[in-house]
């Protein structure tokens, strides 16, 4: 009789839970801003060009074998970049959707390994006297799956340290 008990305790936990899950909103936005001291024009150029990434991308030395391909133009509108590396960089693949100089730089983020995922990537460049405000956000939408993940990790603070680490990279590039 007491497993009986403890296993509808159990069953009840797992449906509260999964309940609980379900109310967790779907959709989410990562954002990190930084200050450089250079023109949104220079900025701008290093984004709007894939290539250019290597050079201060946060997950670009996670993987030195790492397999990466560009197709399209070089800058710009239909850019394209894939990438194939290891557990910690994964598989995806980035193009460049909209391109509007100097301001904005919008890009489809395709995620197919470790888990598939596509989500929006934005940078906005924003004129400061001698400077450029750079914000980097990351907008998507969460399956349930996701959802479980996201109840016991904190995407924000994870993604967001990549984000301010490759803004720092992406600051002494454009100031160096």
């Amino acid at each position: 009789m007491f497993y009986v008990y403890a296993l509808a305790v159990v069953v009840l936990m797992i449906a509260a839970f999964l309940a609980y899950v379900a109310t967790r909103p779907s959709d989410f936005r990562i954002v990190r801003s930084a200050r450089m001291t250079a023109p949104p024009a220079r900025v701008f150029e290093e984004v709007n060009a894939l290539k250019n990434w290597e050079k201060w991308s946060p997950w670009a030395r996670l993987d030195p074998a790492m397999v990466q391909a560009y197709a399209g133009p070089p800058e710009g509108v239909g850019s394209f970049y894939s990438w194939l590396g290891n557990s910690k960089v994964g598989e995806g693949k980035m193009t460049i959707t909209d391109s509007r100089p100097p301001a904005f730089v919008r890009i489809k983020l395709e995620f197919l390994k470790p888990f598939k995922a596509t989500n929006t990537t934005d940078f906005e460049f924003k004129g400061q006297g001698h400077a450029t405000l750079v914000t980097w956000s990351m907008t998507g939408t969460n399956n349930f799956v996701a959802k479980i993940f996201c109840t016991f990790m904190n995407m924000d603070k994870m993604v967001g340290k990549d984000f301010e680490k490759g803004l720092a990279s992406l600051r002494a590039v454009v100031e160096g």
